[in-house]
């Protein structure tokens, strides 16, 4: 990226709709909007837009799929783990979603501003920085079982190719979750109403907890 003016460092802030200027190199909780997020999500395709249909399969749909299959596999987890699904793939407002070849040719550099991006979001909504293993196990064998399904139903993998690198899906059938590329509104509105959801149920869980 070229320099706002001479001998200036690179920029390495991005404005975004909400007036928000965020930080790549040091973001602070305070810059993240949630309304970004799902402005972002809703227009990032899964698959580098390699997938059928009218419209490309967005992260903010895929975020969406990973949060119900998660609350499948954890049924008794809570609505802040839940929020933490919903959120798994959130820095990729920012920074895209790479497929996972070229995120190996990137090596680290992608990894770190990844993290710093998570944690700083994890913060944001008050969810713990870094999440307890088992969280993440969980939340990363739904996102393996939706990458299953998204890669034979939409992106054009066999079977075979798709369980060797996504492992089969055991006891979860297509039918019961929603495939159909959306549109960037819709993605977008669904996102956002799902949050507020599982906001809405935090704060009654902690209302509840005082009384």
């Amino acid at each position: 990226m070229a320099a706002d003016r001479a001998g200036a460092p690179p920029r390495a802030w991005q404005r975004m709709l909400s007036g928000r200027r965020l930080d790549l190199l040091d973001p602070s909780p305070l810059d993240i909007e949630i309304s970004d997020i799902a402005h972002g999500l809703a227009r990032v395709a899964r698959w580098n837009g390699q997938t059928s249909g009218d419209h490309a399969f967005s992260v903010a749909q895929h975020s969406l799929l990973v949060e119900a299959l998660f609350s499948d596999l954890v049924p008794q987890a809570s609505a802040t783990d839940r929020l933490a699904a919903l959120l798994h793939d959130a820095p990729e407002y920012v920074i895209g979603d790479m497929i996972s070849p070229f995120k190996s040719v990137m090596g680290g550099s992608y990894k770190d501003c990844e993290l710093r991006l998570q944690r700083a979001i994890h913060l944001r909504f008050s969810l713990p920085p870094e999440p307890a293993a088992a969280l993440r196990r969980d939340i990363k064998r739904a996102d393996q079982i939706a990458a299953y399904f998204e890669a034979t139903l939409l992106a054009g993998f066999s079977t075979a190719e798709a369980t060797e690198f996504f492992g089969r899906p055991r006891g979860f059938s297509a039918e019961r979750f929603d495939f159909t590329p959306r549109s960037v509104t819709w993605a977008q509105d669904a996102f956002l109403k799902r949050f507020s959801a599982l906001e809405k149920s935090r704060h009654s869980v902690a209302t509840s907890a005082v009384g």
